[in-house]
C-alpha cells in the first residue's frame, strides 16, 4: 500500500480521470451513494476479484470511514498481478464534501445519507 490521499488529491485525480476509485461498501449502501465515476466492489468479494485491478496505474480504496479502505488498499497492493500505486481515501466517505452518485439518479445524495449506511467499518480481522 503507498498510504492514504485526501479531499483535494482525489478531486485532482478525478478531474484528471488518472485513477481507479474502488468503494468497497455494500451493493445497497453503494447504490445510495457513491463518488462520481467509482466502482463498487464489496469487501468480502475483493479477494476473489481482486485481479480484475491488474494493470491499473493506480487505485484509490473508499470505505465510510476510511479504515476498512486501509485494509482493502493493502489487499491490492499484495496481488502479484498489481503493479500500480493503490491509497486508501483517507477520511472515508463521511469525509466526502463532492457529489455524490445514486443508483436512482432522480434521487439527490449526500455524503451523510451514502454513509450512513448499516455497513460497519470496522475490517475484518485478517492480517494483510
Amino acid at each position: 500500500m503507498d498510504g492514504e490521499i485526501d479531499i483535494n488529491e482525489l478531486r485532482s485525480k478525478l478531474d484528471e480521470e488518472a485513477v481507479r476509485v474502488v468503494d468497497i461498501r455494500s451493493p445497497g449502501a453503494f447504490e445510495r451513494g457513491h463518488i462520481p465515476g467509482s466502482e463498487n466492489v464489496p469487501f468480502p468479494s475483493l479477494v476473489d476479484e481482486v485481479e480484475r485491478f491488474e494493470g491499473d496505474d493506480e487505485v484509490v480504496t473508499v470505505c465510510p470511514k476510511g479504515k476498512s479502505s486501509v485494509q482493502a488498499a493493502r489487499l491490492i497492493a499484495s496481488y502479484e498481478g498489481f503493479e500500480g500505486d493503490v491509497v486508501s481515501f483517507e477520511p472515508g466517505l463521511n469525509g466526502w464534501d463532492g457529489p455524490l452518485e445514486r443508483a436512482n439518479a432522480d434521487e439527490e445524495a449526500t455524503a451523510d445519507t451514502a454513509a450512513a449506511d448499516g455497513d460497519s467499518d470496522e475490517g475484518p480481522a485478517a492480517p494483510f
